[in-house]
């Protein structure tokens, strides 16, 4: 855990690295065929293939770009190292940028505004993109970051693991009308009883990526901080609930795989992940039989919850026009519909189930309609807020104590609130 000292580090740093990276900027002073480098999340090969094939369909036409390098950084620590780049001079040329940090990197100036350059690129069809996936990354009108991914959050099943515990599969329970959290995570914890495999993983959350959970406590109604952002939810009854219930699951039931344990869903590890599309190239044809299937359904009803992610050009770039300039041909109709395969596309023309199983061979139309489709239509964003860094750093410190059999959740959960309220109510 850090100390005090360190998380007031850790949050001033990524606000004041991209008050410095507003300075300076654009093709100004850069000589010579650009050389550009985009930030990304993903190391998977699947990914990367895709994005450099169209790297290099761009540059047989573009002779002043010499290479177009994807840089892949760890997930867990991704916007941390993006900002120690860029406070150490060497700042990428575009950025992929989590929903999380995107009101810090939208309202810094740090980014190039991208409108003037992706309405004049030829056929790009920019009315296409649907207006409510521009919100969070527009400020004063102006769109600072392309929303790259917008995708719901489903829950993958390996089909033969929940037979092998004698368990019904999601697909039987949502015919019945029983899909729901309590029914998820009895066949989770029947699973890991009967095989000792794990019952149910929620994907990059580890006991560190609190805000994966909201794909949890969603379907209780509950909320990391109020719509405007000003009021801790950490607190309130809805929270506690789903904490309580959370809880449970990991420490009485066993469902989850507790601190300290891993288990890797795509090597057949567990009979359930919550994750989103972009994980089915981790599947395997000769692997176990599988499913994708939409959030259960929680106290509140059914609901679904979307992971965003822009992508974004650096003033600071010395090759800033040119990157934007690339931003729209990885982002036009054609690659859109090819990134579609692993990253849901914000244009409304290509949001189908026909359009996506095109480009998604191992996903049903009825998986993408009822998870991908749906999710986007209805779901809510995972939690973002102005000065993420520091919130984020004290929520995980808040919650570190809940992770212990023992845990008194209200305590832990008041606690939260407590460290957190000042720096909302800024």
């Amino acid at each position: 855990m850090k100390t005090g000292k360190g998380l007031r580090f850790a949050a001033a740093a990524l606000a004041g690295v991209l008050a410095l990276s507003a300075c300076g900027g654009g093709d100004e002073g850069s000589d010579g065929p650009a050389d550009l480098r985009m930030t990304v999340w993903s190391a998977n090969e699947a990914h990367l293939k895709l994005l450099n094939e169209i790297a290099d369909e761009y540059r047989k036409n573009h002779p002043d770009v010499s290479a177009i390098t994807f840089d892949p950084l760890p997930f867990e620590n991704y916007t941390t190292t993006l900002t120690t780049q860029i406070a150490g001079g060497n700042a990428p040329d575009m950025a992929w940028i989590f929903e999380n940090s995107a009101p810090d990197f939208v309202s810094s100036g740090a980014l190039l505004p991208l409108d003037d350059t992706l309405k004049k690129a030829e056929g790009y069809q920019y009315d296409d993109i649907s207006p409510a996936t521009l919100k969070l990354w527009q400020d004063g009108g102006k769109l600072y970051a392309y929303p790259f991914s917008t995708s719901p959050f489903g829950v993958f099943v390996n089909t033969d693991l929940l037979k092998q515990a004698g368990q019904k599969t999601p697909a039987e329970l949502i015919a019945a009308g029983q899909w729901t959290w309590d029914a998820a995570l009895a066949a989770a914890g029947a699973t890991q009883r009967t095989t000792g495999k794990a019952g149910l993983v929620i994907r990059d959350f580890d006991y560190k990526g609190w805000d994966n959970l909201s794909t949890f406590w969603t379907g209780w109604g509950a909320q990391a901080w109020s719509e405007d952002g000003r009021s801790c939810g950490f607190a309130a009854p809805e929270m506690v609930d789903a904490m309580t219930a959370l809880h449970k699951a990991i420490f009485t039931d066993k469902a989850l795989p507790g601190p300290g344990t891993t288990a890797d869903f795509f090597a057949g590890d567990a009979a359930m992940t919550v994750t989103q599309i972009s994980r089915a190239s981790l599947l395997k044809d000769d692997g176990f039989a599988w499913d994708l299937a939409p959030l259960p359904a929680g106290p509140k009803g059914d609901y679904a919850v979307v992971g965003q992610a822009g992508i974004g050009v650096l003033k600071k770039s010395k090759h800033a026009d040119a990157a934007a300039d690339f931003l729209a041909f990885l982002t036009n109709p054609t690659n859109s519909e090819k990134l579609a395969q692993f990253f849901p596309p914000p244009r409304q023309s290509q949001l189908t189930a026909e359009t996506l199983a095109k480009t998604n061979p191992k996903l049903k139309p009825e998986q993408l309609q009822k998870v991908v489709i749906d999710g986007i239509t209805s779901g809510v964003v995972k939690p973002n807020h102005a000065g993420q860094a520091e919130l984020s750093q004290q929520v995980r410190a808040g919650l570190d104590p809940l992770w212990k059999p023992d845990a008194d959740v209200k305590a832990v959960l008041d606690g939260v609130c407590a460290k957190i309220q000042p720096l909302l109510a800024k």
